[in-house]
C-alpha cells in the first residue's frame, strides 16, 4: 500500500490491472492514491472497518468487484467530499446504489466489449456444451465406452444445425451481454425470444429477437439463459415456481450475477428429471461451497469459476481505462458517459457540478 494521502484522495478499493501511467497520470493532476489491500478482495471475511479508514476525505472510490465487503452506506459516508464510486466491470451489485444516489454520489461502470464480449462468448460456449452434452461424451468415452445406442437419445443437440428452427433460446435481459449472444447465435437459425421491460421495441428488432413476457419465454425456450444485473427486482427471479413453467428438458445458463438463480432449486428440477441440466457461472456463494448440491449433478451441469469475462488479454484493462477517466471527469466538476444511478445527476450538480478539484 502506499502512505496515508494527504491531498485529493483516490481510494482504489479494490485493484486490478491498473497500468501505471493510469495511477501517474492522477498524481499529476494533484491527487494522492492509495491502493487497497488485493487480500480485501478474497473470499471469506469483511473488511468494512479497514474501507472505512481509507475512505476517510476520499473524493472519488473506485475499483473492481468486492462482493465479501461491498462498497456500503456507511464506507461512502465516511466522506463528505466523496463524489463518485467507480467501477471497473459492468455490474454494480457490490455498491449500495441507493445510499449513493440518497448522498448524491455518481456510481459509474464499465460494460466495455472486452468485458460483455467475453461473458457473450462463454455464454455460447456453455450453451452449444449443454446442448450436444459435450461432457456427457467426453465422460462416456473416457469409461470406455464408444457410440452406445442410449447416446443419441440423450443428445439435445442433435436439433441444433445452421437450417433447423427447432431451438428456442430465451435470452431474460437485452442489454450489451445478450445482444452479442443474439449476434453469435444468428447463424445458426434458431429462434431467439427475450425480455426485457427497460429497452425500446426497437432494439428487439434490431438485435434479430422476439420481445416476449417473462412468463411465455420460460414457457416456449429450450434454453434460459440470463444477462441482468443484480437488482431487487431480479433477485431470485428463477426459482421453484418459475422453473415449474419450463419445458421439460430445457437448460438454464447463468452467466449474469449467483443471486438471480436459486441454486437448489434449479438442483431440484435437474435431479428429477424436469430439467436436462445447467450451465453456471455465478453462484450464489462463491467459492462454490463443498456441499452445494450442484456438486452432485454429475455431467449434467458445466460450472466455471465466474470467470465468463476473462480473455488473455486481460478482461478488465478497458474497463479500468474508462473508470479512471470516469474519475477524473467527476474530479473536474464534469458528468461522465456511464452513469448508472442517472437519477442523482440534478443533485450531484448541485453540489459539484463545474467545480474543479485537481489541477
Amino acid at each position: 500500500m502506499t502512505s496515508q494521502p494527504s491531498g485529493q484522495k483516490v481510494f482504489i478499493f479494490a485493484p486490478r490491472e491498473e497500468p501505471p501511467e493510469l495511477i501517474k497520470r492522477l498524481e499529476d493532476r494533484g491527487c494522492d492514491v492509495f491502493i487497497g489491500d488485493p487480500a480485501w478482495q478474497l473470499p471469506g471475511g469483511n473488511h468494512e472497518d479497514e474501507l472505512v479508514t481509507h475512505a476517510r476525505e476520499a473524493v472519488a472510490l473506485t475499483g473492481t468487484s468486492i462482493r465479501n465487503t461491498p462498497i456500503s452506506r456507511r464506507i461512502m459516508e465516511a466522506s463528505q467530499r466523496l463524489r463518485i464510486v467507480a467501477k471497473y466491470s459492468v455490474g454494480v451489485d457490490d455498491v449500495d446504489v441507493d445510499a449513493a444516489t440518497e448522498l448524491g454520489i455518481m456510481v459509474t461502470h464499465a460494460p466495455t466489449e472486452s468485458n460483455c464480449f467475453g461473458v457473450a462468448e462463454t455464454t455460447v460456449m456453455m450453451i452449444l456444451a449443454m446442448l450436444k452434452r459435450a461432457m456427457f461424451r467426453d465422460a462416456e468415452i473416457r469409461a470406455g465406452k464408444w457410440r452406445e445406442p442410449y447416446q443419441k437419445a440423450t443428445f439435445l443437440g442433435a436439433r441444433l444445425s445452421d437450417d433447423y428452427p427447432g431451438i428456442t433460446i430465451g435470452l431474460v435481459g437485452l442489454g450489451r451481454i445478450a445482444i452479442r449472444v443474439s449476434q453469435l447465435l444468428a447463424p445458426w437459425r434458431v429462434r431467439i425470444i427475450a425480455c426485457d421491460p427497460y429497452i425500446p421495441p426497437g432494439d428487439f428488432l434490431l438485435a434479430g429477437v422476439k420481445s416476449v413476457s417473462y412468463e411465455t419465454l420460460l414457457r416456449e425456450s429450450d434454453v434460459v439463459s440470463f444477462h441482468v444485473v443484480l437488482t431487487k427486482e431480479t433477485r431470485y427471479m428463477l426459482r421453484d415456481e418459475q422453473i415449474a413453467m419450463m419445458k421439460p428438458g430445457a437448460i438454464v445458463v447463468n452467466t449474469a450475477r449467483g443471486k438471480v438463480i436459486e441454486e437448489a432449486a434449479v438442483a431440484r428440477a435437474i435431479e428429477s428429471g424436469h430439467l436436462a441440466g445447467a450451465a453456471i457461472d455465478a453462484f450464489e456463494i462463491e467459492p462454490l461451497p463443498m456441499d452445494s448440491p450442484l456438486r452432485k449433478l454429475g455431467t449434467k451441469i458445466l460450472m466455471s469459476p465466474h470467470s465468463a469475462s476473462h480473455n488473455a488479454d486481460g478482461e478488465l484493462r478497458e474497463g479500468v481505462s474508462w473508470a479512471h477517466r470516469s474519475v477524473m471527469m467527476a474530479l473536474q466538476g464534469g458528468v461522465p458517459d456511464n452513469v448508472y444511478n442517472k437519477e442523482v445527476l440534478p443533485r450531484w450538480r448541485e453540489r459539484f457540478g463545474g467545480v474543479s478539484v485537481i489541477g
